[in-house]
């Protein structure tokens, strides 16, 4: 088996050896940006954007989610989120509630306008999700996402 060179040094930005294209962080904000400019204009012709498809996947997972959760896992401030929650409660997309375990909180729940909003920009964004995973094999997928959930895991 041939042996791989090492890399790593050269993605360390402390290092007179750095190059941008060994640099992992780099590249994933390349792909996530180059995602989102691809999907934008198909979520928006259904008349949604980013964070609300972000808060429709997400709680097409699990309903009802906290605030507080919502913004987490969507990787967006709570104030920010606190926001785009309003908007999809007056857009008709979602509902609020206190929380049955904490009055404090405020969980979120996807009214059946927000379910068929989800089912759709699902379908919408499925032939680029299947355009850029072509050609990986099922291993293939698994470790891109092992070793990227590893990369966020090493950051705690």
């Amino acid at each position: 088996m041939a042996k791989t060179e090492d890399l790593r040094p050269f993605g360390n930005p402390g290092s007179d050896d750095f190059r941008v294209e060994a640099y992992p962080f780099y590249l994933i904000n390349r792909l996530a940006n180059r995602y989102n400019a691809a999907i934008e204009p198909e979520l928006r012709a259904i008349g949604i954007d980013i964070p609300t498809w972000r808060v429709l996947m997400i709680l097409g997972e699990h309903e009802p989610v906290a605030i507080g959760q919502i913004a987490k896992s969507a990787v967006i401030n709570l104030s920010t989120m606190m926001r785009i929650v309003e908007r999809m409660a007056d857009a008709g997309h979602v509902t609020t509630m206190p929380s049955a375990q904490d009055g404090r909180v405020t969980e979120v729940g996807l009214t059946d306008q927000g379910r068929a909003t989800l089912t759709h920009a699902r379908r919408v964004t499925a032939p680029l999700y299947d355009r850029i995973i072509k050609g990986f094999s099922a291993r293939d997928f698994a470790r891109t996402l092992e070793l990227l959930n590893r990369l966020h895991d090493n950051l705690d």
